[in-house]
């Protein structure tokens, strides 16, 4: 058998693995390298699947492509309200956990890039590095997230439950008492279709009673402003 080309060897890699982090070197290249780019998204394509990116994200993934989703869960699948088979109260700990990490994260790189933005003068105007999702994510405490929400989540027993299954999933990290960005969180969430449901709804006023007000990116509000 003939040694597997990169394109090749990425495509096994997220399939095997699910997720690979923006540093691999494979990655790496395939992130400046538009034809291995190409060439990698259309194995993918081949067997129903999609590369998902974010430049928010230290991670790449794998997901099913629209057409693909009917002929692997079937109609009872698509009309769930996830394909992980996450029960509701589950589903909505992975809500309240994207809110407390991803919006201020996403605030937090848009203020550091938009810093060395301003530091680099008028001949690198146009990059824009966005700083690593490690170093700005916040760590939410599970003691606090207990006394918190605990009891609209279904108490300790319930909220344990439902933090190892999002662990499993790749959605969070457990580091001792805290909780921290998991590989798939900022990925296979949508930002702008959940984010304003969150801050012009009913659980951004949750959430700010609980003690943690979230709030819309800088640039993000110069856009509604503009």
């Amino acid at each position: 058998m003939s040694p597997l080309d990169d394109s090749q060897q990425l495509a096994a890699q997220l399939l095997a693995r699910r997720w690979l982090p923006r540093s691999h070197p494979l990655v790496k290249r395939a992130l400046i390298d538009t034809e291995l780019w190409n060439q990698l998204g259309a194995r993918l394509a081949g067997v129903g699947l999609q590369l998902v990116d974010n430049v928010h994200a230290d991670h790449i993934a794998v997901a099913l492509l629209r057409p693909a989703e009917s002929a692997v869960f079937g109609e009872t699948g698509l009309a769930a309200n996830n394909n992980l088979d996450i029960p509701r109260d589950g589903v909505a700990l992975l809500v309240i956990l994207w809110s407390l990490i991803v919006l201020p994260k996403r605030q937090r790189q848009v203020a550091r890039s938009d810093a060395i933005h301003a530091g680099q003068g008028e001949m690198f105007a146009t990059d824009k590095p966005m700083p690593q999702a490690a170093s700005v994510a916040p760590l939410i405490s599970y003691r606090s997230l207990l006394a918190d929400f605990g009891d609209q989540l279904g108490k300790k027993l319930r909220l344990d439950t439902n933090l190892k299954l999002l662990e499993r999933h790749g959605f969070i990290t457990r580091r001792g008492e805290d909780i921290a960005e998991g590989p798939l969180l900022d990925l296979l969430i949508d930002y702008d279709l959940l984010a304003p449901r969150i801050l012009d709804g009913a659980l951004g006023d949750v959430l700010a009673r609980a003690g943690h007000p979230v709030s819309r990116p800088q640039e993000e509000q110069q856009d509604i402003d503009d």
